[in-house]
Order: structure tokens, then C-alpha cells, then sequence
């Protein structure tokens, strides 16, 4: 079936166009042209009434959603409804995180994973490992009783997805830059992050093949006058992505402000670290036995760590607008186009273009969440889904 998305302001890689038409046939997009071209008025037509069609969002850090935690129960059903709490954010991919764990669990996970992936369910391309090679001082909520050195056996569990997407989140002070170029090599998207490593350190881990830095700021070893740390590496190094939680809390308007300054265009990205209350009417979960309940908004344990975020990716744009000064199609950009590059996936993803799957969120002029499309199929929300 061909379908023409049509009176839409179409976000492409200069910025909104409002003369195009999309033509979906299919998962994927297979044109984009003037609206007054004949061929686009063939096939089924939809109506976007003015609105905004941006690439659909894509998320490397979602914890949880819609009640649920991956920790506490990875399932193909809790994918399922975490990915659906999700969707209604205009997040249309995402990886699942499995926050530090047993090794018995971080197996259930991949095998859920990958029958996710088998039985394509919507919204799912791979998974998040964040640990269990990470440093006790920067440990955040992870329980650090759980961290490991690595070995054989783990490496080969962790690059066990084969062609699919594995972010791996690890301190460089416990992984050798040798075997994070093992892992590059096989395929793992290897992050720095809950890390006191060195500059050097950091530094020795981007030439051995890390590719980025998970939720900067966050739980790394900060910017000082004569000892750099991994925030000092993020923001010097040109080539790398910095995943950034802005929701007022993780981190300054100002510090995300400067990240942006640093950094080339393209290489901050918005991630939500998401916990279950996203999408549910539930506003506590429990993580490693100890009950996590939002407060005006933001988790915390009951020693005041931060724990997560009640973040979903809509909203995590309007701030980027509104805390930090970002032009909104370039907002959009760090929810879709800047993630999708970081996992090697613009091929495919992150963008509006022919050859594209058909991935869409359809916006609201305040950034509100008026449809989310995946593979070409459409889902509507209303305004009151929006936080």
C-alpha cells in the first residue's frame, strides 16, 4: 500500500519544510517530494493538518516504563509494555538498559532481547548493558556488590547479538583499552560512563574504540584546571557522542549549554534514563530491594542519589528548547538523527529520506505528541499523555 503524508511541515536536514509530501509504501519511506508533484498524488492519503512530522525518537538509556523496571522482570512482555509507555512520547526505537546485575540476569535479558528482536516488536533494536564494569566511587544507585571484572565468558555473553545493537556502558579504569578494542571489534557500541578514570585514561579508551559517553556530567570524573577527567575528554575530543538527561535536574541549563558550545553540531544526543513511573500512573518502583518514589518530579533513593529520571523523550525536547536555548528542529535532531548516528543506524533511522523506515512522531506547535508512527503504522495520542 503507498501512502501520501501530506500538509505537514516536514523537518529534513535544513530545517521544517512545509511543501512536501512523505511517500510511505510499506515500513519504509520510498519518496519525498514537492507537494505539487504529480506522483504525490497517487495511493492513500494523510492528513497532518499543519502539524510537525519529525523522525521518530530514538532512546539509548530506557530503564523502565509504564510501571515496569527490565531489571526486576526481563521479559519479552515487559519490552513489550515498556516500548508501549514509550511510543506515546514519540520515542519509536529504543534500547532497553539492564542496569548493573547478576550474570543470570543480565542472560535473561539478552535472550528476551533477542526474541524481541526475532518477533519484531515494535520499537525495540537492542539493548543497553550499563555495567557491570564500573567503578564503585561513581557507582550511583548500581549495586556495587555486583560489579565484575571482566572475563571470557561475560565478553562473549555481552557480544552475543550478533548484527544487533549493543551499548555497553563501562568505567575505563576497569576494562583495559585492549579489550574495549576487542569489543569495538565485534560490533559492541562501547560508552564511558560511572567512571573516576583519568583524562588519559578516557583518553586511552577513545583510541581503543569507545564511541561515546553515557548521561555526561553524571556519575564521571569532572572538569578541573589541571586534571581534566572524562568530562574534560568528552567535551575536548570531536568525534565522540554524549548522551545528556536534560531535565533540569541531572544537570544545569547552563553545563548542557557549554556541552553544546564544545562539542561539533551532531554529537550531543537526548537520552530519558527512564524508570518505570514514565507512562504510568505509578509514581514509585522498587530498584535492588529499596522503594524509589518520584518527588516533585525526580527520583531519588533514600540517601538522595538520583535514580533514573521520570524523563520521556518529548518532554526532554521542549527543555532542551526551553533550559537550554535550542532552536526546536534541532531539538528534534538530538532525539532522533544525533542517537540514530551513534548507533550506526542512519540508514535506517534518524531521519526523513528515502531508504528510511517509516518512523515518524507527529507534533503539536508546542511539541506535544499527536501520533507516533513506526514501520509505517500510525498510533494516536492525546494531549493529556504529554507530562
Amino acid at each position: 500500500m503507498t501512502l501520501a503524508l501530506e500538509n505537514g511541515r516536514v523537518l529534513l536536514e535544513g530545517g521544517f519544510v512545509d511543501d512536501r509530501t512523505v511517500i510511505v509504501e510499506g515500513v519504509h519511506i520510498v519518496a519525498v517530494m514537492p507537494a505539487t508533484d504529480g506522483r504525490a498524488r497517487g495511493g492513500a492519503r494523510h492528513d497532518l493538518e499543519g502539524r510537525l512530522l519529525a523522525p521518530g525518537f530514538v532512546d539509548c538509556q530506557v530503564n523502565g516504563g509504564g510501571g515496569l523496571l527490565f531489571n526486576e522482570a526481563p521479559t519479552v512482555a515487559t519490552l513489550r509494555a515498556i516500548a508501549a509507555a514509550h511510543r506515546r512520547f514519540g520515542t519509536t526505537s529504543l534500547l532497553p538498559t539492564l542496569i548493573t546485575d547478576d550474570v543470570e540476569t543480565m542472560r535473561a535479558a539478552m535472550a528476551a532481547v533477542r526474541q524481541a528482536l526475532a518477533e519484531g516488536v515494535p520499537g525495540i533494536v537492542g539493548i543497553h548493558l550499563e555495567g557491570p564494569f564500573l567503578a564503585p566511587e561513581r557507582k550511583g544507585v548500581h549495586d556495587a556488590a555486583k560489579f565484575r571484572a571482566p572475563d571470557d565468558a561475560l565478553l562473549e555473553l555481552i557480544a552475543s547479538l550478533g548484527p544487533h545493537r549493543v551499548l555497553l556502558t563501562l568505567a575505563p579504569e576497569r576494562v583495559p583499552p585492549q579489550i574495549i578494542g576487542k569489543l569495538a571489534a565485534q560490533g559492541v557500541i562501547v560508552s564511558l560512563g560511572h567512571t573516576g578514570a583519568t583524562y588519559e585514561m578516557a583518553q586511552a579508551a577513545l583510541a581503543a574504540g569507545a564511541r561515546g559517553f553515557t548521561h555526561l556530567f553524571n556519575a564521571m570524573s569532572p572538569l578541573q584546571s589541571r586534571e581534566p577527567g572524562v568530562v574534560g575528554a568528552a567535551l575536548a575530543d570531536p568525534d565522540s557522542w554524549c548522551g545528556v538527561i536534560v531535565d533540569g535536574e541531572h544537570a544545569h541549563p547552563a553545563a548542557i549549554r557549554i556541552a553544546l558550545a564544545a562539542k561539533p553540531r551532531g554529537k550531543i544526543m537526548l537520552v530519558t534514563d527512564a524508570m518505570p513511573p514514565v507512562g504510568s500512573d505509578s509514581p514509585s518502583f522498587v530498584l535492588n530491594g529499596e522503594r524509589i518514589e518520584a518527588r516533585n518530579g525526580v527520583l531519588r533513593n533514600s540517601a538522595g542519589v538520583l535514580a533514573g529520571s521520570c524523563l520521556d523523550m518529548a518532554t526532554a525536547v521542549r527543555n532542551a528548547v526551553r533550559l537550554a536555548g535550542v532552536a526546536p528542529d534541532e531539538a528534534l535532531r538530538m532525539a532522533s538523527t544525533y542517537p540514530a548516528a551513534f548507533l550506526r543506524r542512519s540508514g535506517t533511522l534518524g531521519s526523513i529520506a528515502a531508504g528510511r523506515r517509516a518512523d515518524f512522531v507527529v507534533l503539536n506547535d508546542d511539541l506535544s505528541v499527536h501520533q507516533a508512527w513506526i514501520g509505517g503504522v500510525a498510533e494516536e495520542f492525546q494531549r493529556r499523555s504529554n507530562r
